[in-house]
C-alpha cells in the first residue's frame, strides 16, 4: 500500500513544493487535500521556475494531479494557473477536481479583506484570498461547490442564498454589494474549462491505491497553522496536518502508509502570531536575505529564527511523523555557530509539551543549544555523506531532540540539490 503524506512541520513555507516535486517522480498520483490559493509552492527544475497555488506539484512530472474535496477552489485563479502551466509545457489534461470542492468567489475575498481590516491590532495575518470565508460558508452549509456548475438553476439558487448572507455582512462595513446573477454568469462562463475536469476524486484515488499505484498526498500551509492543532487564532481554516489528508481526499486512515514532515533548517513564519525563536536583529535579516524569505503568494517578508525543537516535536506528535525532510540547509553555511531551541521556559518552569495557549507561547523564553557552524558551500553536494561534519552533526542533533530521523536534505532550490537518505515510499 504505497501511500505517502507530506506535511509542513512548522508554520508553512517549509519547502513542501520542492519535496513533493522530488517525490512525484516516483508517484503515480499526487493529491492536494486542503487549502486554496493561500498556498504557494515553488518548483525549480531545469532552470525553470513553476509557481503553484492550487495545482499539485506533480504537474511538472506529468502525473495525475488531484484537487480533493478538502480544497477550496478559486475558479478564476485555477483557470489562470492552468493556462500558465500549459504555456510552460505542462500537461494540464491530467488535472482532476473533486466535484465536492467548495469554491471561493468574489464576495469571499471582500469579506476576508473587510474582516481583517476590522480586527485592527488583533489581525490574524490572512492572505486575503477569501479562504476563511469560503470554509465558513462550507460549515454553514451555504457554500457553492464545483459540481454545482453542472446545474445552472441550482447554481443560481445557491448563489442567491450565499450572496444575500454576504451582502448583509458587508453592509455594516460599507462594502460593495454583490449580485448573484452576475456571479452565476461569471461561473457559467468558466464551466467549459472546469466541468470536464470534475470527478468523484475519492473513488479515483481509492481505485489508484487498489491497483497498487504510488499515491502522494500534498498538504498546504503547516502543522502550526492547523485550525485545531495550530497557534489558534493565528491559523488557517483547514487541516494541514496528516489527518486532513484523509478528510480532504476521501481516503481512510488505514490506507495511509507513511507520513513525513518538511522543515527548514531554521524556522520562519508569515503574518501575526507568537514565534518564540524569532530573531529580530542581524541574524534574522541575514536568514531572510540568504533564504529569499518572501511569500510566494503574497510577497510578504517572512519572520525568521532558529530551529525550534518544541515546534517540531509537536508536529511529530500530531502527524505521526516517520521522518523529517530538512530544507535550506545551505542557508546556514558561513555562520560561526548555529543555534537550536531545545526547550521553553515560562515563569521559571519548562512546559512539558507545546503550549496551546498563545498568550503563554508569546511569553516563553527559548532555551538554546549552540553548535559549531560550517563554512563550506553546500550547493554542489549530492550525497548526504559528503556534507561537512558540522552540518551532519547539526542534523543528527535535531533528529535526536525531535525523536524523528532526517530522511532527506535540501541544499538549494533546484530539484537536483536534494539528498535522499532512504526510499520514502517504502513501508515502515
Amino acid at each position: 500500500m504505497p501511500t505517502l503524506v507530506v506535511v509542513g512541520a512548522q508554520w508553512g513555507d517549509e519547502g513542501k513544493g520542492k519535496v513533493t516535486d522530488y517525490l512525484s517522480a516516483e508517484a503515480d498520483t499526487v493529491v492536494r487535500y486542503q487549502g486554496g490559493t493561500n498556498a504557494g509552492h515553488t518548483v525549480i527544475a531545469g532552470g525553470r521556475e513553476y509557481r503553484l497555488h492550487l495545482v499539485p506539484s506533480g504537474i511538472v512530472h506529468g502525473k495525475v494531479c488531484v484537487l480533493g474535496n478538502g480544497v477550496v477552489l478559486d475558479p478564476q485563479a485555477f483557470v489562470r494557473e492552468l493556462d500558465e502551466l500549459a504555456a510552460q509545457g505542462c500537461d494540464v489534461g491530467r488535472v482532476v477536481v473533486s466535484d465536492n470542492a467548495h469554491m471561493i468567489l468574489d464576495y469571499h475575498k471582500a469579506l476576508d479583506a473587510s474582516e481583517e481590516s476590522g480586527r485592527g491590532e488583533q489581525r490574524i495575518g490572512t492572505t486575503l484570498r477569501g479562504v476563511g470565508p469560503a470554509y465558513r460558508d462550507k460549515a454553514a452549509r451555504i457554500g457553492v461547490r464545483a459540481g454545482d456548475i453542472r446545474y445552472p438553476a441550482v447554481l443560481r439558487r445557491r448563489l442567491e442564498t450565499a450572496v444575500a448572507e454576504a451582502n448583509r455582512a458587508l453592509a455594516g462595513t460599507g462594502g460593495q454589494a454583490f449580485h448573484s446573477g452576475a456571479l452565476a454568469d461569471q461561473l457559467l462562463a468558466l464551466a467549459p474549462r472546469i466541468q470536464p475536469l470534475l470527478r468523484d476524486t475519492a473513488e479515483l484515488v481509492n481505485q489508484a491505491i487498489d491497483r497498487g499505484e504510488k499515491v502522494l498526498f500534498e498538504g498546504a500551509q503547516g502543522t502550526h497553522l492547523d485550525i485545531d492543532h495550530g497557534t489558534y487564532p493565528y491559523v488557517t481554516s483547514s487541516h494541514p496536518t496528516a489527518g486532513g489528508a484523509c478528510i480532504g481526499s476521501g481516503v481512510g486512515p488505514t490506507r495511509i502508509d507513511r507520513v513525513v514532515g518538511v522543515a527548514k533548517a531554521y524556522t520562519t513564519r508569515v503574518g501575526d502570531g507568537p514565534f518564540p525563536s524569532e530573531e529580530l536583529g542581524e541574524v534574522g535579516d541575514l536568514l531572510r536575505q540568504r533564504g529569499a524569505e518572501y511569500g510566494t503568494t503574497t510577497g510578504r517578508p517572512r519572520r525568521c529564527g532558529w530551529c525550534d525543537v518544541p515546534v517540531l516535536r509537536h508536529a511529530a506528535l500530531v502527524n505521526g511523523l516517520a521522518g523529517l525532510c530538512v530544507t535550506k540547509l545551505d542557508t546556514l553555511s558561513g555562520l560561526p555557530r548555529v543555534r537550536i531551541v531545545v526547550a521553553y521556559e515560562h515563569e521559571g518552569r519548562r512546559p512539558t509539551g507545546f503550549p496551546h495557549d498563545v498568550e503563554m507561547l508569546g511569553q516563553v523564553r527559548p532555551v538554546y543549544e549552540d553548535m559549531p557552524g560550517w563554512s563550506e558551500d553546500l550547493s554542489e553536494v549530492r550525497r548526504y555523506e559528503d556534507l561537512p561534519g558540522a552540518a551532519r552533526a547539526y542534523l543528527d542533533r535535531v533528529a535526536e531532540l525531535v525523536g524523528v530521523p532526517v530522511v532527506m536534505v535540501s541544499v538549494g532550490a533546484e530539484r537536483g540539490q536534494t539528498l535522499p537518505r532512504q526510499p520514502l515510499f517504502a513501508a515502515r
